[in-house]
């Protein structure tokens, strides 16, 4: 079977190359050709449209950035979205609000497609060495026939049920992750500003039982003061927004997140927007200086 794959970003440029290298026959498109270029050198072929990709493949991945990319990539509200949904099973493996994934869902259905919610929780290292955990949600029998495909991307995959429950999921997911990062980045700094070992505070905190995937991931790029990009600062305001949204359409409350999300802003703000997210690192330190500024 032929399956499509658009969007070749931090993200989708290793699945899909993960793809690809389990044997997948794969047509690929990204609005910025040279992306693809690994993808044409690994075996995939490279359309010069998301239509062409549509056309081609019974099954199409799309791991974009937000809704306005996904709805311009399928020509949606245009004849065109019809054109090229009818028939075909389209699966969402970014992270948009669970509100646009049910009005996308209606939409695709209606015009004779079948669609399935497959958002990743990991980053790029998880994405390149396939071990993302996925999330799907959908009608059973495109659920069953896409699941499949998550093997040579994927460490495990889970069903949740109906739209959005998958995205629901994935929000979830991403709070616990934010609010941890942020920890961990503000416990860093804390230590440091006491005059304690900042590498012997890590290697404490890696022998304990706050020890995780995400902290020994984090915790290099902290004392090096790496911000190489992972997850960026960016991506990560935009899906605390997209959980504080959520959160109140639920009633719940999300007192940590909201502070992430001011910290983040400020990341954003100071032109870190691109970083990793340990870039937060930068919003602590400017709110110590100004606690700290001469004459206070």
């Amino acid at each position: 079977m032929r399956v499509g794959f658009i969007g070749l970003g931090v993200m989708g440029q290793p699945m899909a190359l993960n793809l690809a290298r389990g044997g997948t026959e794969l047509v690929v498109w990204n609005r910025t050709a040279a992306r693809s270029e690994p993808l044409r050198a690994a075996g995939a072929e490279v359309a010069r449209s998301p239509a062409e990709v549509l056309r081609r493949a019974r099954v199409s991945l799309l791991m974009l950035a937000d809704g306005a990319a996904l709805d311009a990539a399928l020509g949606r509200g245009t004849p065109a979205f019809a054109a090229g949904v009818a028939g075909r099973t389209l699966v969402h493996m970014g992270t948009t609000s669970p509100d646009y994934s049910l009005r996308l869902e209606a939409d695709v259905r209606a015009a004779g497609g079948e669609y399935v919610e497959a958002p990743v929780s990991g980053s790029r290292t998880p994405a390149e060495t396939g071990r993302l955990v996925a999330m799907l949600a959908g009608r059973p029998a495109p659920v069953e026939r896409v699941r499949p495909l998550m093997d040579p991307m994927c460490r495990d995959a889970f069903v949740c049920g109906a739209v959005p429950h998958a995205l629901l999921m994935k929000l979830s997911v991403n709070l616990f992750l934010i609010t941890m990062v942020t920890g961990l980045t503000e416990a860093f700094h804390f230590a440091g500003r006491h005059g304690l070992d900042e590498r012997q505070f890590l290697a404490v905190l890696d022998a304990g039982p706050m020890a995780s995937g995400v902290s020994r991931a984090k915790a290099p790029k902290l004392l090096a003061r790496d911000f190489a990009v992972q997850a960026a600062a960016l991506d990560v305001l935009k899906n605390n927004h997209l959980i504080a949204e959520a959160a109140r359409c639920a009633g719940a409350a999300s007192p940590l997140l909201d502070v992430c999300r001011a910290l983040f802003g400020e990341t954003v703000d100071l032109g870190h927007g691109d970083a990793d997210m340990v870039a937060v690192l930068h919003a602590i330190e400017a709110r110590a200086a100004a606690v700290h500024e001469p004459g206070d």
